[in-house]
C-alpha cells in the first residue's frame, strides 16, 4: 500500500533537485518556501510552519 504522504514528500525532494538554475539565496527561499507549504498541507495542514522551514532551508542550501 502507498502512502501518499511519502509520495508527496519524495515528489517535494525531487522538485528541489532540479533547481540547479536558482543562484540567489532569495530564489532558493521563495523555491523552499513554496515546496514546504506544500509539504505542510500534505503532511499535517501546517502551511505556514511548512514554508518557514523551506524558506530557511532553501537560503542556506548552498551554504551547506
Amino acid at each position: 500500500m502507498f502512502n501518499t504522504k511519502f509520495l508527496i514528500v519524495a515528489a517535494a525532494a525531487l522538485t528541489l533537485s532540479a533547481c540547479s538554475g536558482i543562484n540567489t539565496d532569495g530564489e532558493r527561499a521563495i523555491v523552499g518556501a513554496g515546496i514546504g507549504c506544500l509539504a505542510g498541507e500534505a503532511l499535517d495542514n501546517d502551511c505556514k510552519t511548512g514554508a518557514l522551514v523551506g524558506a530557511v532551508g532553501g537560503a542556506l542550501a548552498d551554504d551547506l
